[in-house]
């Protein structure tokens, strides 16, 4: 070794002001992807489960509903303190249905809570 001379190291590649970023940019398409799930899939599918809940959590009788097995029914007794509802799957023909199996209410209008008709005016 000579008496002016100091040995020479390497620097890192990533080195210097900008190495933070290039770490940084290589997540960066992971994050949007994750976002645009969030937005695209997450969000609209937590929302329509609770709107779910809402709708089976307020059902009535004369409500048409739909269980997780497909089956079409008529609910015609509600228990407020049970998790059970009965519903007419057919004429004469009830059955007892736990609230968490409604995936569908189909409308929620009772028989006697239908509007009457409007009339007709002939001139």
């Amino acid at each position: 070794m000579s008496l002016f001379s100091t040995p020479a190291y390497a620097q890192d590649a990533g080195g210097g002001m900008f190495g933070n970023l290039a770490g940084l940019s290589q997540f960066l398409p992971i994050v949007l992807i994750f976002v645009v799930f969030y937005f695209l899939l997450i969000r609209p599918q937590q929302q329509k489960q609770r709107q779910l809940k809402t709708m089976v959590s307020a059902l009535k009788r004369g409500d048409r509903v739909v269980t997780s097995g497909g089956i079409l029914g008529t609910v015609q007794k509600v228990r407020d303190g049970a998790n059970e509802v009965e519903v007419e799957i057919a004429p004469n023909v009830r059955v007892q249905v736990v609230r968490d199996t409604i995936s569908t209410v189909l409308s929620s209008v009772a028989a006697n809570d239908a509007a009457p008709p409007a009339k007709v005016v002939k001139e």
